[in-house]
């Protein structure tokens, strides 16, 4: 991944940006806001208040948005589109899937990525499921894309992508990656996909309502723009009105009109993410989970989410009466460390949930 600022800011200063928190292990569910995006949601809610908000100004910071997303994830600006939800992004790639064609997809992942697919059943559209870690073995001839999620949410399983990818180009298959569950901490950039998606309120630390779709560059031709709006041409302010709305000639003719609350916060997030290190963000949050792990008796991973079975929910509910902020999926318990967690996070995992040598 391409680095994004000339010099890093350090993990320990950058906690100081965070509200306190202890005991918030659920990054995988809603990042939490450093105090710049607080401050800029509190300012644009101040100007609509009284009717100071400026439309072509908040254009400006979806074009900021756009850029800062694109060098943290590794790719051009042209090649990034701007929406409010994953499933709406992805909706256009399901959408502009041939007649008859067969999506892989991992069994478990989340919905927002493999439920747009399913609507499109009616067209003769398959989709069909393997393990995340049988992805690139399930790969055939007859596969048309292979979508998966770079990181599980449900177990926190990272994907074998350099292997998916490998057997998807092999026979002509495309891929796109939800990055929702990894951007943020482990650095894998979008490019390496044909396509990919990610909201912005997990990993990236920015208030629900900003997502984003990468296209490769020559690929805009394999997707029809479905939600086409005003927001869908290069210049959205002489293309608003019926008889004049061209498509701009690059990715972000799938824009989708922006959520114009969350816009400010999110180029802060963003702006502040940019000034980590993602390999530090990536080494500090796996190694706090490998902690956790050890003591909950798990083998060490690569993952900075820990999941483990909990099917009475005995130790989500020992956690939530310690004061831990954790979530539970599929029958599992699920926690995870991002920049604001220390080892104090850890030991309070492991006085709340107990492991007996």
């Amino acid at each position: 991944m391409s680095t994004v600022a000339a010099h890093f800011m350090p993990l320990a200063e950058a906690r100081t940006h965070f509200a306190q928190a202890p005991g918030y292990l659920s990054a995988c569910t809603s990042g939490l806001p450093p105090r710049e995006a607080l401050e800029a949601m509190s300012s644009f809610t101040a100007r609509w208040a009284t009717g100071a908000h400026d439309a072509v100004a908040i254009g400006a910071e979806v074009e900021q948005c756009r850029a800062l997303f694109a060098r943290i994830a590794g790719v051009a600006a042209d090649r990034v589109a701007v929406g409010s939800q994953t499933s709406q992004l992805v909706s256009v790639i399901a959408a502009s899937l041939p007649d008859g064609a067969e999506v892989l997809c991992a069994a478990g992942d989340f919905a927002s990525l493999t439920h747009p697919f399913e609507q499109q059943r009616h067209r003769g559209v398959r989709v069909r499921y393997v393990p995340v870690s049988e992805l690139a073995a399930a790969v055939s001839p007859g596969t048309a894309l292979v979508a998966f999620s770079l990181v599980q949410s449900a177990t926190g399983e990272v994907a074998d992508h350099e292997a998916i990818v490998a057997a998807a180009a092999r026979v002509g298959a495309r891929t796109l990656a939800d990055l929702t569950q990894s951007l943020g901490w482990l650095p894998v950039p979008a490019s390496l996909f044909d396509y990919s998606v990610c909201h912005a309120y997990k990993w990236l630390c920015a208030p629900r309502g900003t997502a984003f779709l990468t296209v490769a560059k020559g690929l805009e031709d394999s997707l029809v723009p479905i939600a086409a709006g005003w927001c869908s041409a290069e210049n959205v302010w002489e293309s608003c009105y019926a008889g004049h709305t061209p498509l701009a000639p690059n990715a972000t003719q799938f824009d989708l009109s922006p959520a114009w609350p969350v816009i400010g916060g999110t180029v802060a997030a963003l702006e502040f993410i940019a000034t980590i290190d993602p390999h530090e963000a990536q080494d500090h949050g796996v190694g706090l989970a490998n902690a956790a792990r050890a003591e909950l008796g798990l083998p060490a991973g690569n993952s900075a989410i820990v999941a483990w079975p909990d099917a009475d929910g005995a130790d989500l509910a020992a956690m939530r009466a310690a004061g831990i902020t954790a979530s539970g999926r599929l029958g599992n318990a699920r926690v995870s460390f991002h920049l604001w967690n220390t080892s104090d996070d850890v030991e309070l995992l492991a006085r709340a949930v107990r492991r007996e040598p």
